[in-house]
């Protein structure tokens, strides 16, 4: 009896033993690390191979297993228009398969007729992903695009995130141009060719540490091989004058080469209206006011040529060549601005007039040029990248600026003439090299090297205009030359476990800076080191909960056009200038985010800017001057809450994204044209953006977006702006299999978006209105032609599979 109780004991012990449940896990992305969703996932053991357990990943790219004894297991991964993915798996303990990637598969894809749109928006751990592609507003340019992507501001032509000016990136390769450089080459670009687009708030160690936030633009890959093109248009019509833009596209694939070429021209007038006023002090007492209206109408018709090369020479290396060229000629680009000014005296009386007429005409020339070769060790996923590139820039202005005065009865006082010619040549150099490791499934190492050179001259010509003749002004004539050398080395590593995801790195960057100003002999040299450390902590609570913490530091360089101390006159009274004396501006950013059941996420965040650089408006009361000057402030802070959904309220035919952000800015700053006194301005501000995607017919090819964004009064050094709001409306309708598109719409329905700016504090009392053609009328059409299908596997997914292609 004994025996047949201890043998019962010893069974039930052992079988309890070896019947242990574990755990495996992963994430499965695409080359490009987007999560992958809806892929299949099938897992047995060798020894029950009929015994079969299959799951789907989620909106994450994630899947999970439970209940799984030990033993020895095959797992595979599937998804349409990638390698299948089998590995084999000894399960003694819980598994945490870290990021899985999978390759695509190009033949798969030939054929797919696009019946369906994928999701619009991704919210990723430290970035948002807007995907444009075979959206409504594909038939537009990328700046236009900008304007309607979430959680980026795109006012005043000017493009900001969480108040900050981003750094543009295409491929992960950044883009080294100027802001307004930036603009026109986004404005001639069509979004046909953008696969998605990236805001990253906290850029890893990987980014340059120069600037805040990244966005990264994503352009299309040629899947299929042979040859196929596009050609594009739309036309925009605002309350003066219309906008076009047109170009075509071609690609041509083989077995070892990818040919990309682009061409756009986009021949536009803009204009521009703007009220301002100056109330002039002398001992705390107003002297004297100025009202001005300016009227400015833009010519331009800027033309970009794309193009790209790749070739692979086998499985391991290859090697990769792309141009990038900007034209804008002389005949086509020219500035007119006319402004009359009205001069009261202290009792508002009118005491005299002045009219000036301020011609500009421009020439820009910019060509950038890279070479990529890229090397694949026998490890999977180990390689070394190594990147070369070359900017050359040129551009040259001729002004005229002609000023008349006259008396309160209109009787004609006395005129000013001056002319200037300024040009600027900018040479950039740049190498890169990379080098990535993955240790093991969970562990990922990466570091890198990069060297820059920046040689720039900027010349200034002013000649005064007396009686007929050409004076020269020794004092506004300068030659600025401006060279910078960077040095940069940074490391990070990823590392997953159970739950958590980690990635830390350090990015250290050397720094050289010459600024000369030849009419002055005034030098200025500026060496330094910093150090940027980034940290990115996600903790997967459950498979729909997670939080993050990020953190990184940024650095702000001036600009050579910033740092040129020469006077560009609006008028005889008003001009812009720089400051040699500028120093960098460095950001230290934390973010702490919660996302709920996959569609919620609250986003806490504080920045901290030391020694911030921006254009102050300044009013010189002793000479009746408007400065805008570029100067260092001595700093900023500002935190915030955002809120941001994304959610499918009818079946996937009306998707809903939703983000808002209440935050302070504080504003410390020192007063120029107040004996250097510290003021500071604060405020709080709310800024809100809601977006409806609409799909209608059953085949889903016709699909809307209405968006409608507000932002209240804000603060930025020592103006206050307006608040601002706009509607969006887009249509957009697709024909024969995709290969045509038609859309439609209105963009700031309501006229919203023009502002004020107010600086007001001291003896500072000075108001600017501005009214931009921000309400157009849209039209846009594309058209694909070339082989787009193969006929021998010509194959129509529906809704389902078309979604999970989309999600790659």
């Amino acid at each position: 009896m004994f025996k047949k109780i201890f043998s019962f004991y010893f069974l039930t012990l052992t079988s309890l033993c070896f019947s242990q449940h574990f755990v495996v896990a992963g994430t499965v992305v695409d080359s490009y690390k987007t999560p992958i969703s809806y892929a299949n996932v099938t897992i047995y053991n060798t020894d029950l191979p009929q015994d079969i357990n299959g799951v789907i990943t989620n909106d994450n790219g994630y899947f999970k297993f439970d209940n799984l004894s030990n033993g020895e297991y095959i797992l595979s991964i599937s998804f349409l228009g990638f390698e299948k993915y089998i590995k084999t798996l000894e399960i003694k303990e819980d598994k945490q398969l870290g990021t899985i990637t999978l390759k695509e598969n190009v033949e798969e894809l030939n054929g797919v007729t696009i019946v369906a749109q994928r999701p619009t928006i991704k919210r990723m751990v430290d970035r948002l992903v807007f995907n444009v592609e075979n959206s409504t507003l594909s038939n537009n340019n990328v700046f236009d695009v900008l304007k309607h992507t979430p959680g980026v501001l795109v006012m005043n032509e000017t493009i900001t995130v969480k108040q900050g000016t981003p750094t543009i990136y295409i491929n992960d390769r950044r883009v080294n141009l100027s802001s307004n450089e930036v603009k026109q080459l986004l404005q001639g670009t069509s979004a046909s060719n953008i696969k998605s687009i990236e805001v990253i708030t906290n850029p890893p160690a990987k980014y340059e540490a120069e600037g805040g936030s990244v966005i990264n633009i994503i352009t299309s890959k040629n899947i299929i091989a042979g040859y196929n093109g596009s050609i594009y248009g739309t036309y925009k019509q605002g309350s003066k004058f219309p906008k076009y833009a047109f170009g075509t596209s071609h690609y041509f694939k083989t077995k070892k080469m990818n040919f990309y070429l682009n061409y756009s021209k986009s021949p536009k007038k803009e204009f521009r209206n703007n009220e301002e006023s100056v109330n002039f002090f002398e001992n705390n007492l107003n002297t004297t006011s100025w009202d001005t209206d300016f009227e400015r109408v833009r010519k331009s018709s800027n033309q970009n040529i794309n193009t790209n090369v790749d070739y692979e020479f086998n499985k391991k290396n290859s090697l990769s060549f792309s141009a990038s060229m900007l034209l804008a000629p002389r005949k086509q680009t020219q500035n007119q601005v006319n402004s009359t000014t009205r001069v009261f005296n202290a009792n508002k009386i009118l005491d005299s007039t002045f009219i000036t007429n301020n011609l500009k005409v421009d020439e820009n020339l910019n060509l950038a040029f890279t070479l990529d070769y890229i090397h694949k060790f026998n490890k999977e996923g180990e390689k070394l990248s190594v990147n070369t590139h070359h900017t050359a820039y040129s551009f040259s202005s001729f002004q005229d600026v002609d000023t008349k005065y006259f008396l309160p009865d209109n009787s004609f006082l006395r005129n000013n003439n001056f002319q200037t010619f300024s040009s600027q040549e900018i040479k950039l150099y740049t190498s890169q090299m990379d080098y990535e490791l993955p240790i093991d499934n969970s562990t990922f190492f990466e570091s890198g090297i990069k060297v820059s050179s920046i040689n720039s001259k900027s010349e200034l010509q002013q000649n005064n205009i007396i009686n007929g003749l050409k004076v020269e002004d020794i004092e506004n004539s300068d030659v600025f030359l401006y060279d910078e050398t960077n040095f940069a080395l940074y490391t990070s590593l990823s590392k997953e476990w159970n739950s958590w995801d980690l990635k830390v790195g350090l990015r250290t960057e050397f720094t050289n800076i010459k600024g000369n100003s030849l009419s002055s002999n005034t030098l200025n040299n500026n060496k330094y080191t910093n150090f940027f450390p980034s940290l990115h902590l996600l903790h997967t609570i459950n498979d729909k909960n997670e939080i993050y913490l990020n953190y990184n530091k940024r650095i702000y360089r001036p600009r050579y056009n910033q740092l040129n101390p020469y006077k560009y006159f609006l008028n005889d009274n008003s001009y812009i200038t720089g400051n040699p004396n500028l120093v960098p501006q460095i950001d230290d950013a934390f973010t702490l985010g919660y996302t709920i059941n996959q569609k919620y996420t609250f986003e806490a965040y504080y920045r901290y800017e030391n020694n911030p650089t921006i254009e102050i408006t300044f009013q010189d009361n002793t000479n009746n001057i408007l400065k805008y000057v570029n100067t260092n402030i001595d700093r900023n802070i500002s935190y915030g809450l955002d809120f941001t959904s994304y959610t499918a309220v009818l079946n996937n035919y009306w998707n809903i994204y939703l983000l808002s952000s209440i935050f302070y800015y504080d504003n410390q700053f020192f007063a120029i044209e107040s004996e250097n006194a510290l003021v500071n301005k604060s405020q709080w501000s709310l800024y809100g953006q809601i977006i409806n995607y609409f799909s209608f017919l059953k085949d889903k090819s016709l699909t809307a977006d209405v968006s409608l964004f507000y932002l209240s009064s804000i603060v930025d050094g020592p103006s206050e702006y307006s608040s601002r709001s706009s509607l969006d409306i887009n249509f957009r309708k697709t024909f024969w299999n995709n290969k045509a598109s038609v859309n439609a719409g209105i963009t700031d329905a309501f006229n919203g978006l023009n502002l004020s700016q107010t600086t007001k504090y001291l003896n500072q009392d000075n108001t600017s209105y501005s009214r931009i053609e921000n309400r157009l009328i849209t039209f846009g059409f594309n058209y694909k032609f070339g082989n787009s299908s193969l006929k021998a596997k010509e194959k129509e997914f529906k809704l389902q599979e078309r979604d999970r292609l989309e999600n790659k």
